[in-house]
């Protein structure tokens, strides 16, 4: 089992519950195939880099979990078949990215405690 991170753009246009709708559609896409999910962060409308389709803002997500390789392909396959993603990139964490990211999550956790 690998660690893997997914971060996901979706257009503008949705409402909160078209997000939330997407975001459960693709966490069941990683745990229906044996991934289990480890993190989750709604990062919110951003501002996008440059325009992507004619837009230039998107919800952004990110998701952490554990699964198997074939995973990915069928998670990717799952975004490109949605309209509502506009961009998506997976990548595997080794053991140092790894670590970063459970500090990063700490430290969020952190911050928010002491809000």
């Amino acid at each position: 089992m690998n660690h893997y991170e997914t971060v996901f753009i979706t257009t503008p246009v949705l409402s909160e519950v078209q997000i939330k709708e997407a975001v459960e559609k693709f966490k069941s896409t990683i745990t229906e195939n044996g991934g289990t999910i480890e993190h989750e962060e709604a990062w919110g409308l951003r501002k996008l880099a440059y325009p992507i389709q004619k837009k230039t803002t998107g919800f952004y997500h990110l998701l952490q979990f554990e699964a198997e390789g074939a995973l990915v392909d069928k998670l990717e396959t799952a975004y490109r078949r949605d309209e509502r993603v506009i961009r998506f990139l997976t990548f595997r964490l080794d053991k140092y990215a790894y670590e970063y990211a459970l500090k990063r999550r700490s430290k969020n956790q952190e911050k928010k405690e002491e809000k």
